[in-house]
C-alpha cells in the first residue's frame, strides 16, 4: 500500500512540472505556485532525510496562510499532511488528511482518482468496509471504466470482509475475467479470494473448479492437497486419489495429515499395497507418529494386501500400545489364516490374558482349531469346550467339537490297526 502513497507524491511533482497540462482537466484546476510548492517541497526534503516531526512543523507554517491558497494548493498541503502521517503509520489521521485532499474542488482528475483509490485501500485496511465501498464509488465516478480491475478487487475484499459474500462474487469473476480476456492469468490473490467466497456460500463444485485453475496456473503443493480433499468431500474418490498421488510424485506431500489422507484413499481405494508402502515409509521418516490409530491402519492395509508377516508385525506394535486385547485378537486370526498354528495360539492367550474382548469366545475357538490342525485333539476339545461357553461361539463350538471328536476317534481307530 506504501507505494501508492508515493505514487500521491509523483503526482505532486508531476503536476507542478505540467501545470499546463493539469490545467486541461474536465475542470479548470488553479496553478500550483512557485511559493508553495517550494514550501510543500522543503517539507518533503525533511520528510526524507527522517525528520518528519521537523516536516509537519513546515507544513503547518504553510497551513497558516491557508486564507491566500487556492483549492490546488490546499489540495496539495493536505495531500503532504497525509503522506506524513501515513509515514508514521498513523493511519487514521492520513485518512483524515487524505479525505481532506478530495473535499477540495477543482483538483486535478488525477490527484482525485487516485487519493480516492488509497482511501479505499487505507479504509479496507483499517476494517472500515462500508467506507472503503463509498470511496470506490466516488473514485469510479471519477475514473469511468478505465480501470475498473483494481477497483473489482478491492470492492470484493470488502464485500467479502463485510459477510457479504454474493455481492463479492461478482466482482471477484469480472476481475478475473477481464484478465483472461487479455491473456492474462491475473493475480493469485484473486483466486484465493474467489475460493474463499465459495466457500463461505458452500459451494463446493465452485471451490473445487477455482482450485483447478489455481493448480494450472500457481501449481503450489497446498492446493493439490486442498482440490483432493475437496473431491473427497464431493464424494469423487478416484479423483481425490489421482491427485493425490500425482502431489506425492511431485514430492509435494510433506505433512503427515496429507499422507494420511493418501494412506486412507489407498486403502479405501482397494490399493491396500501401496497404503502399507506409504505409511510405514511415513513413519520410518517421523512425518508420522507410530501411535495406535497409524499402527490399526497400516495393518489393516498389509492384512488386506495379504502380507501376513508385515500385518503380524503391525498388530504387535499397536497391541502394545492398547489396553484391551482385540488387536492380540486380530494377530490370532491372522496367524491361523497363515497356517503358523503355535504362533496363532500364542497370540490367542495373549489376547484372552489381556481381556475386554468383544468375542472372547472366538479366541477359544482359534485355539481350538490351531490345536486340531497340529492333531493335538485333547487340547482342542478342550478349547471347543471353553468356547461353548460364550453366546458368540456357542453353536460353532459345538460343530468344531464334533468333528474334533470324530478325527480324533478315526486317528485312534487308524492307531489301533496299525498296532495290532
Amino acid at each position: 500500500m506504501r507505494h501508492l502513497i508515493v505514487i500521491i507524491v509523483w503526482i505532486v511533482i508531476s503536476q507542478f512540472v505540467h501545470q499546463a497540462a493539469s490545467a486541461q482537466d474536465s475542470k479548470r484546476v488553479p496553478a500550483l505556485r512557485e511559493q508553495v510548492y517550494s514550501q510543500l517541497a522543503r517539507a518533503q526534503e525533511l520528510a526524507d532525510a527522517g525528520d518528519v516531526e521537523a516536516a509537519l512543523a513546515a507544513l503547518k507554517a504553510v497551513e497558516g496562510k491557508l486564507s491566500s491558497m487556492n483549492s490546488y494548493e490546499r489540495a496539495m498541503l493536505w495531500n503532504f499532511y497525509g503522506y506524513m502521517h501515513y509515514g508514521k503509520d498513523r493511519i487514521g489521521k492520513a485518512i483524515t488528511y487524505f479525505d481532506k485532499v478530495v473535499s477540495e474542488d477543482p483538483i486535478p482528475d488525477a490527484l482525485k482518482q487516485t487519493t480516492l483509490f488509497s482511501l479505499a485501500q487505507l479504509s479496507l485496511g483499517q476494517n472500515d468496509y462500508a467506507q472503503t465501498l463509498a470511496y470506490l464509488d466516488r473514485w469510479q465516478q471519477v475514473t469511468g471504466e478505465q480501470q475498473a480491475t483494481k477497483a473489482d478487487v478491492l470492492r470484493a475484499q470488502a464485500l467479502y470482509q463485510k459477510g457479504d459474500y454474493e455481492q463479492a462474487l461478482t466482482p471477484i469473476k469480472r476481475a478475473i475475467s477481464a484478465a483472461r480476456a487479455t491473456n492474462e492469468t491475473g493475480e493469485e490473490a484473486w483466486y484465493v479470494l474467489q475460493r474463499a467466497i465459495h466457500y463461505e456460500l458452500g459451494q463446493t463444485e465452485a471451490v473445487a473448479d477455482v482450485l483447478e485453475q489455481m493448480i494450472k496456473h500457481f501449481n503450489k503443493p497446498d492446493y493439490w492437497t486442498q482440490l483432493a480433499g475437496v473431491y473427497g468431500q464431493l464424494g469423487r474418490d478416484q479423483q481425490q486419489l489421482a491427485m493425490l498421488e500425482a502431489a506425492y510424485q511431485q514430492g509435494f506431500l510433506t505433512r503427515g495429515q496429507d499422507l494420511q489422507m493418501l494412506v486412507q484413499s489407498y486403502f479405501f481405494g482397494g490399493v491396500p499395497f501401496k497404503a502399507g508402502q506409504v505409511m510405514e515409509q511415513a513413519i520410518a521418516q517421523g512425518k508420522l507418529e507410530a501411535d495406535l490409530r497409524n499402527l490399526k491402519l497400516l495393518a489393516q492395509s498389509w492384512i488386506a494386501a495379504r502380507e501376513t508377516d508385515k500385518a503380524v508385525n503391525a498388530l504387535k506394535q499397536a497391541a502394545e500400545l492398547s489396553s484391551d486385547g482385540e488387536l492380540d485378537a486380530q494377530r490370532a486370526q491372522v496367524l491361523l489364516n497363515a497356517e503358523r498354528y503355535p504362533q496363532a495360539i500364542a497370540a490367542a492367550e495373549t489376547a484372552l490374558a489381556k481381556g475386554n474382548l468383544e468375542k472372547p469366545g472366538t479366541m477359544h475357538l482359534v485355539i481350538g482349531m490351531a490345536e486340531l490342525e497340529q492333531e493335538n485333539y485333547n487340547p482342542a476339545l478342550q478349547a471347543f469346550a471353553k468356547a461353548k461357553a460364550f453366546a458368540d461361539a456357542r453353536k460353532a463350538a459345538g460343530q468344531w467339537e464334533r468333528y474334533a471328536t470324530s478325527e480324533k476317534e478315526q486317528a485312534e481307530r487308524i492307531k489301533e490297526l496299525q498296532s495290532s
